[in-house]
């Protein structure tokens, strides 16, 4: 079994979509195994997001990160990953297939509700970010 990081950025959660997003996980034989609502500060979210730290985005979407609540979910399945990427559509939402989340309910390329890790190296930076080993239900 796979696992992968999943946040519901602050927009997801001010919007209310946070039973959707899950909805559409556990539909598609996603499994979570621990789930949180955080308020990431600024400094926690720049160090989430370091390795972009030479991006132009990276001031505004650590703005962004620490601007509200999000949740986080560390999501277990087979191909947890491509499988997570895929449901989440493009980060371009613009550019993202129909019935994707992204395509569904982002409203800009920031605020595009939903973040997942992109290969198996940074889902285990990720989780291990936010989550303990005893906070992960197996």
């Amino acid at each position: 079994m796979e696992r992968t990081l999943s946040i519901i950025k602050p927009d997801g959660v001010s919007r209310g979509l946070i039973g959707e997003v899950v909805r559409r996980f556990e539909k598609n034989n996603i499994r979570i195994a621990a789930i949180k609502m955080i308020n990431m500060t600024k400094i926690q979210a720049q160090g989430f997001y370091a390795v972009h730290k030479e991006r132009p985005f990276f001031a505004s979407l650590t703005d962004f990160m620490s601007s509200g609540p999000a949740v986080v979910m560390v999501l277990e399945g087979e191909n947890v990953i491509s499988k997570n990427r895929e449901l989440m559509g493009a980060t371009n939402y613009k550019e993202a297939a129909p019935g994707t989340i992204r395509a569904d309910f982002a409203t800009d390329i920031e605020k595009n509700v939903v973040h997942g890790s992109d290969s198996p190296q940074s889902a285990a930076f990720e989780i291990g970010y936010f989550f303990n080993s005893f906070e992960i239900i197996d």
